[in-house]
């Protein structure tokens, strides 16, 4: 108890020592400009202040935040970081605000799911910090990049979800009160401490699994991970795929496959899958050497006036 009661002093004392300087995050994180743009129910006309943030909600996403891109802190380290403990998952009523179902960001109708039971995906993870630190989330909670915490576009808030690096194996138990992100190729975005947890700081992106959590079971049956085979020389890690489509008819999912490669997209798979009891033909591209590699192709399928394409990560 008096480590805990300890610990938010020694994080205000290494803040102030280093609040001066930021280190700009890597460019694949590519969350910062689709952060906080939606808040569903909340008042037009509230603003707070948290910590010398004024935040006000009414106004646009391109001029509420103090800073124009995102940063992150030069402290506390990492070792403070990994000293902090994670939320203990518990069942709790549904925010007012942020579960508005569906809803519509730049475009893109997403619904909020019933429950978070069963929901496991894998996907790329980004993070975010310094610019939305202080300011509101989706659920009108204060965004504190110091608390194991993330932002999810279906997962109802707030919700219990443990986060795994697929590439160290290393995992997280963050409570999701936000929403996002909503750049493409994303399913999770991180508070900077969860980022840091497992290792997706300072990379930026990371490839991960995010499994949601029944507070009402054990968390030790339902959230652990099986222990990881031995590992293999030069195995090789998690591959990123975007999925082009999914048919029925195996001659639709050719003419699409025939589209990519004679776009140069190298490689093209057609992968029989059984969703259902029925037999589906998935065109796939990859795998691809990274995130920005799989943001750029993504971006050219869609130019080419296909659907825009869904990451997996197998």
């Amino acid at each position: 108890m008096r480590w805990r009661l300890a610990l938010p002093l020694l994080l205000m004392a290494l803040l102030a020592g280093c609040s001066g300087g930021k280190t700009r995050p890597s460019t694949s994180h590519g969350s910062s400009s689709s952060r906080g743009g939606y808040s569903s129910g909340s008042s037009s006309s509230s603003s707070s202040s948290r910590g010398g943030v004024n935040d006000d909600i009414s106004r646009p996403q391109g001029s509420r935040y103090r800073d124009d891109a995102d940063s992150v802190p030069a402290g506390p380290p990492p070792e403070v970081i990994a000293k902090l403990p994670e939320p203990v998952p518990k069942v709790e009523p549904r925010a007012l605000y942020g579960n508005k179902s569906p809803y519509t960001v730049l475009g893109q109708t997403y619904n909020v799911l019933a429950s978070p039971n069963g929901y496991v995906e894998r996907g790329i993870a980004s993070f975010y910090g310094n610019k939305f630190h202080g300011y509101k989330t989706s659920s009108l909670e204060d965004y504190d990049m110091y608390q194991f915490s993330a932002a999810h576009k279906t997962l109802p808030i707030p919700s219990y979800a443990r986060v795994t690096n697929l590439e160290n194996g290393k995992s997280v138990i963050v409570r999701i009160n936000d929403r996002g992100p909503f750049h493409e190729n994303r399913v999770i975005d991180l508070s900077y401490a969860a980022a840091v947890r497992i290792g997706v700081w300072p990379k930026g992106t990371g490839l991960v699994e995010v499994r949601a959590i029944d507070p009402s079971q054990p968390l030790s049956a339902q959230t652990l991970p099986p222990p990881p085979p031995p590992p293999k020389p030069a195995s090789p890690g998690p591959g990123i795929y975007l999925q082009v489509g999914a048919f029925s008819d195996a001659t639709n999912a050719e003419r699409v496959a025939q589209q990519l490669r004679a776009a140069n997209f190298a490689p093209v798979q057609v992968v029989n899958a059984q969703i259902n009891g029925r037999n589906i033909q998935r065109v796939r591209v990859g795998p691809l050497a990274g995130v920005d590699q799989a943001d750029d192709v993504t971006s050219r399928i869609e130019n080419m006036g296909l659907p825009r394409p869904q990451v997996a990560v197998d």
